[in-house]
């Protein structure tokens, strides 16, 4: 019999055109799902696009046929990979392209200094010239992680004549300096910067390291932005300083459950511009992740015909 493989989470029903899928496709049986409902028993290979749907051990423990997890991306924290092994599941990933995240972040950023989502839609209501935007250069930006993403976003911030302060709890005086940041406390970061832009991986240690506290040193006129994990920021905190407008606004790519909840209060917040965790969501990224999980397919059924 045909092995089944489950291609999940393909939200835009675009994961088939990105990659050639013939050359398993003759040897399995290859079905895309467009929602995360599916009934995952039948198949023998899981492919996952990063973490949108958990493969917890309740999960793999109901999947008597499962052998083989492809994971998009070089990790995935949402994969209970223990439970795997000890069932004799393979996992496998990806690689990823590290540009969307930064470029996605810059975006967000000169969107709120520009203030570019009230003036695209004052313009389409006929209206002209009805905020005054801030200047980057000679603001401050906080890099709250200075990892390759954290990196990136420095550079930048440079290129635009910015200030760049930075904290983590592993960072030091010398690697931020590298990076063209000045290492800073974390209550000095949060009192200074204009924007705070967070770039850290999420981890029990990190979880919630953004708190009420913190939110509430921000300046008035400060932006928060996260592109990279939402439960780094205490989100029950977050909405509090934004229904309180003691912070300018926030940008989000990133939150606790994805999808959001349509009722959730992030979507009715005015001082908040928001999306739908599109900072890997681009044509490369795509092209790289599902071309490379036909790869690593036909890599793990070579070994097992060996």
């Amino acid at each position: 019999m045909k092995l089944k493989i489950a291609i999940l989470d393909d939200y835009q029903q675009v994961a088939e055109t990105f990659a050639d899928w013939r050359s398993i496709q003759a040897i399995a049986d290859v079905t895309f799902f467009h929602h995360n409902d599916a009934d995952l028993r039948p198949f023998d290979i899981l492919c996952v696009m990063r973490e949108r749907t958990p493969i917890s051990s309740d999960l793999l423990n109901n999947l008597p046929n499962l052998k083989l997890i492809v994971s998009t991306g070089m990790r995935n924290f949402s994969i209970d990979t223990e439970t795997a092994a000890k069932r004799g599941i393979t996992v496998k990933y990806t690689r990823y392209l590290e540009t969307g995240a930064p470029e996605l972040t810059w975006t967000l950023i000169m969107a709120l200094a520009r203030n570019i989502t009230t003036e695209a839609a004052n313009f389409k209501a006929g209206n002209w010239q009805t905020t005054i935007g801030q200047d980057l250069a000679g603001k401050t930006i906080g890099l709250i992680g200075l990892g390759r993403v954290g990196t990136k976003i420095a550079k930048i911030a440079r290129a635009f004549e910015m200030n760049v302060i930075a904290w983590s709890q592993n960072l030091t005086e010398e690697k931020a300096n590298a990076a063209g940041a000045e290492l800073v406390s974390k209550a000095q970061l949060f009192k200074a910067a204009d924007f705070v832009s967070v770039h850290l991986v999420l981890s029990e240690r990190t979880r919630g390291i953004i708190g009420l506290p913190s939110l509430q040193q921000m300046k008035p006129t400060a932006y928060l932005v996260n592109t990279s994990r939402g439960p780094l920021i205490d989100e029950s905190a977050l909405i509090k300083v934004l229904q309180d407008k003691t912070i300018a606004g926030a940008a989000l790519d990133v939150y606790d459950v994805e999808p959001l909840p349509k009722d959730h209060p992030f979507r009715s917040l005015e001082n908040l511009l928001a999306t739908s965790h599109i900072g890997y969501v681009t044509e490369n990224t795509y092209k790289l992740f599902y071309g490379d999980t036909v790869q690593v397919i036909k890599e793990w059924l070579d070994t097992r015909q060996v």
